[in-house]
Parts: structure tokens; sequence; C-alpha cells
């Protein structure tokens, strides 16, 4: 399963919509699942959580994949508790090495910084990730790189984003903005 959160307006959005997209590998997209997260809050964890536990598809889930360990500007995820509530792996994936001093800076405007700077550190290192199609780097909880790098190779049938994590932000900016753009 891939999840990304939809854009959103950094003044004026409370809610912002977050969409899952469950595929078999890479080829076959099996249903689509939202939920929304508050904008710089602290609920996205049990949001997905919920999202993922209470749906049909559940059962069948073999990863969780998510576009960063923050949805909806800094509402971080929690992802060793979100392993732990949906007994699946959890991994979030990134296009480049974030700049931790940019992050930092602009944690200072958000509301309970501390915490979410210690949800980050407690997600472990940002790993980077090498894989048949390329590198993206990630950090994981319940699964080791190894295992990692075989998912990306069975999702990335595409692009350098695994098939679920692309859908979803195709469908989740398509939904908000009328017309998808951006990148994954």
């Amino acid at each position: 399963m891939g999840i990304d959160d939809a854009p959103f307006d950094k003044y004026k959005s409370r809610l912002v919509l977050t969409v899952g997209a469950v595929f078999r590998g890479g080829e076959w997209l099996d249903g689509i699942l939202s939920t929304k997260v508050r904008r710089d809050g602290d609920d996205s964890t049990m949001k997905l959580a919920r999202m993922i536990t209470s749906s049909r598809h559940h059962l069948q889930l073999q990863a969780i994949m998510i576009d960063g360990i923050a949805l909806a500007g800094f509402n971080v995820i929690d992802i060793n508790k979100l392993a732990e509530m949906t007994k699946l792996p959890v991994v979030t994936l990134i296009r480049e090495m974030p700049d931790m001093a940019r992050i930092d800076k602009a944690l200072e405007n958000v509301p309970d910084a501390e915490k979410k700077r210690e949800l980050m550190r407690k997600a472990g290192p940002i790993e980077r990730l090498e894989f048949k199609q390329g590198v993206c780097f990630g950090q994981m909880a319940g699964i080791s790189k190894q295992r990692v790098i075989e998912l990306l190779d069975v999702t990335c049938t595409r692009s350098l984003v695994p098939e679920p994590l692309r859908v979803a932000h195709i469908i989740a900016s398509g939904i908000v903005l009328g017309e998808s753009k951006g990148r994954a």
C-alpha cells in the first residue's frame, strides 16, 4: 500500500486529504482508502492506523509505504507505533536526502516541535536504498533494508517511485486540484 497526502494551502487548510492506494505488486490496483489529517497536527499515526485496520484490504497488505515521514506539513508519523498497530512493516520513502538543518528551522514555527523532532529521531537513520531502477532514501519499521529493496524492485514499475505511492499521489492531487500535478 502507498500513502500520500494531497496538496493544501498552508495558511487556510485545517484538514488535509490523505490517500492510500492498495496494489498487488506494482501492476494491479486493488483499492483506494482515504482519511483526513490535521495540518501540522499530531493525529497522522492514529488516522492511518484506523484507515488501514478498518479496511477490507488490511489482511492482504504486505507493507505500508509512505511519501516521507510527515503528512499535511509536519504531522509526523510514529512509524514504529504504526507498524505495531497495523501489524505491518512501514517504510517512509523520499527521493533525496533531506536537509535536516532546514527542517529544524521550519519546525520552529510549528506546535510541539520537540515532540515532532523526537518522532523523526525515533524512526531511525535515513537509509540509502539502491535497487534495480535507481536510488532513494527511507526509514523503516518492522522490516529489513534488504526486504525494502526487494519491495522496491517489485513495485517500481514505471518510475523510481513505487507504483502504489505514485498512484496515491496522482489521486490525492487530482481530487483536490481538479487535475493531478507534481511529483510523488
